[in-house]
């Protein structure tokens, strides 16, 4: 009994995370000076950004890393948005 109840049980653990995992993301546009370089690019947040909170603050240090200062965040979106912004994105696609 208890090896037919396993595979349902997994399979209804399974579902259970990725509807609980949707996706939070960013599209920012972001520069580096000396020479002059700009970008669009899409971050991948922590979940409880997607429902307010400083997003600027969190993605702002991520390009700093690597000199990027960030100029503005366009829209915070779920996995719905990711796919349509990746062409636009480039190598900036969920880069940093």
């Amino acid at each position: 009994m208890i090896y037919r109840a396993l595979p349902a049980a997994l399979l209804a653990l399974a579902l259970g995370a990725t509807a609980a995992h949707a996706g939070c993301y960013a599209d920012y546009k972001a520069k580096k000076d000396n020479p002059l370089q700009l970008h669009y690019g899409v971050i991948e947040l922590p979940q409880s950004l997607c429902n307010g909170g400083n997003v600027a603050a969190a993605i702002a240090p991520r390009l700093a890393r690597e000199g990027w200062t960030l100029l503005n965040v366009l829209s915070v979106f779920d996995d719905a948005g990711l796919s349509e912004r990746k062409a636009s994105a480039g190598p900036f696609y969920l880069r940093f």
